[in-house]
């Protein structure tokens, strides 16, 4: 069953006070071009995440998001209290003047403030692992359901080519009755006499040469092996993408061998439908 590549997945975790969000989002792409955008803290596991991510999608333009956000009020840096008070120290032996300006050149000065952390604890990696299976998971089953719709929508197209196809079979016996009458119209104007046998091998030549049995039968194999395809394999976006040429290219041929006015109108409807099929098939994972 084909999956869109459109669609979006979010989970949230909550590790004590922290929270911790998993966010995708995704579009059609050829391939899979991730963006992975993660807290400096979680740099070192990057490699698995992306790992992680490239396994469960395929294909896709994927801007992921991780955060980490403290439910409680906490600074992103603490002062160094024995580091400034030297500052504080030296600058006063310097020049006097307001403390707090002193203090506010202080704490410019190298190592004043100290940073958090710079690495998760495992209890944050699990964590985090947890909501990125999730989000994953959710971000699948949007998926899913935007490709139910495309292949509803695909499917109809499909049927509407087959339709069209069936016009074709039925004007093809009155376009062949056609040729041959124009032909043996033509023949009785040059009020000559002509070998019957000759005659019928120029025609026989002649309906060959814009027969299109062929071509009807290949195209509705082509759609039949379309739906299957689309139905029983997996990710199947590209094949069915190769199957949709095969089914353009038969429908030109009949058009371009058929050379009646009737069928040019049905082949210009299913070039119509076959047109919306690819369009839709450039999200088809």
């Amino acid at each position: 069953m084909i999956h869109s590549m459109t669609g979006f997945g979010r989970h949230i975790e909550h590790l004590g006070t922290e929270k911790i969000t998993v966010e995708f989002k995704s579009l059609n792409s050829k391939n899979l071009d991730l963006n992975l955008r993660l807290p400096q803290t979680l740099r070192a596991h990057e490699i698995d995440f992306r790992k992680k991510i490239a396994e469960q999608l395929t294909r896709g333009k994927v801007e992921a998001y991780i955060y980490i956000e403290s439910e409680t009020v906490r600074t992103p840096a603490q002062i160094n209290e024995p580091v400034v008070s030297e500052y504080l120290r030296q600058i006063k032996n310097f020049a006097e003047g307001d403390d707090l300006a002193a203090l506010a050149l202080a704490l410019k000065m190298p190592e004043s403030l100290t940073q958090e952390k710079q690495e998760a604890d495992e209890n944050q990696i699990r964590s985090v692992n947890t909501a990125l299976d999730n989000a994953l998971e959710a971000l699948i089953s949007f998926r899913k359901q935007e490709g139910e719709q495309l292949m509803l929508d695909i499917q109809s197209r499909i049927d509407l080519i087959a339709k069209h196809l069936e016009e074709v079979l039925a004007l093809d016996e009155k376009r062949r009755e056609g040729v041959r009458s124009r032909l043996e119209q033509a023949v009785a104007q040059l009020k000559e006499s002509v070998d019957e046998n000759r005659f019928e091998q120029e025609l026989i030549y002649y309906l060959e040469k814009y027969d299109i049995t062929e071509e009807k039968v290949r195209l509705k194999n082509h759609l039949s092996y379309f739906l299957k395809t689309a139905t029983e394999s997996e990710a199947p976006g590209k094949k069915l993408g190769f199957i949709a040429q095969e089914i353009g290219r038969e429908i030109n041929t009949i058009g371009s061998k058929a050379n009646d006015a009737s069928i040019q109108r049905e082949v210009v409807q299913m070039k119509d439908e076959l047109e919306k099929i690819k369009e839709q098939l450039l999200n088809v994972l």
